[in-house]
């Protein structure tokens, strides 16, 4: 588990299996190795101008995201940045030793959490998304700079395809586009009325619109 070389026997890895099929994409050049291993990186920059908004997205559901990038800049000219967020758990841990730092040291300058560092000076409002229950992305939200909603499987007792079991919880590709101009109506930066007409457009409410994940086949 640990290896000869380990200098550190609290570290312990582990090797989550997925029952879908998902393609991994290439490195990307200048990859960010610290935030791969500390929690987070900048996976797909914003390739428009535009209202802007950050999504942090984990596992399966970065493609997900960045179809939804696409989709916001396609359609409703909005920009997004997408964070692969390589452990949520790992950023809770990082933010909450800063908090213990802080306050066994008073009067000392307070380090910032890693998640904090990384998202400094990333503009808009935060949509975060899990394919998990809202819980997880939920935890790191007290070191969140910006206004922050989450995405996720809660509950349990729907069992259809991926495709329908996503939409009936809105973690899916058109949840995550509502979402987004749901925050930025609410900000005066899109019109008011697209988050109800991007509800329609995409059949929000339908489960049996839904698209993602639907790649591998049936659950």
């Amino acid at each position: 588990m640990y290896g000869e070389n380990s200098t550190d026997k609290n570290v312990m890895y582990y090797l989550t299996v997925y029952n879908e099929p998902i393609i991994q994409p290439a490195e990307p050049e200048n990859l960010d190795v610290e935030g791969v291993i500390k929690g987070i990186y900048l996976a797909a920059p914003a390739k428009i101008d535009g209202p802007r908004t950050q999504i942090l997205a984990s596992g399966v559901s970065v493609p997900w995201a960045i179809e939804a990038q696409r989709i916001l800049a396609d359609d409703w000219n909005v920009s997004a940045d997408v964070w692969s967020v390589t452990s949520w758990n790992e950023l809770r841990r990082d933010g909450l030793a800063a908090e213990e730092e802080a306050f066994l040291n008073p009067g000392q300058p307070a380090r910032v959490p890693f998640v904090t560092q990384q998202l400094e000076g990333a503009t808009g409002p935060i949509v975060a998304v899990s394919d998990y229950m809202k819980a997880v992305p939920d935890q790191i939200r007290q070191f969140i700079p910006n206004e922050y909603a989450t995405l996720g499987a809660d509950g349990f007792g729907f069992s259809d395809t991926r495709a329908a079991a996503r939409r009936y919880f809105k973690n899916d590709t058109h949840s995550i586009v509502v979402k987004v101009l749901q925050m930025l109506a609410a900000r005066g930066e899109v019109d008011e009325g697209a988050p109800s007409y991007a509800m329609d457009r995409y059949k929000l409410l339908d489960v049996n619109a839904g698209t993602t994940g639907g790649a591998g086949g049936e659950a």
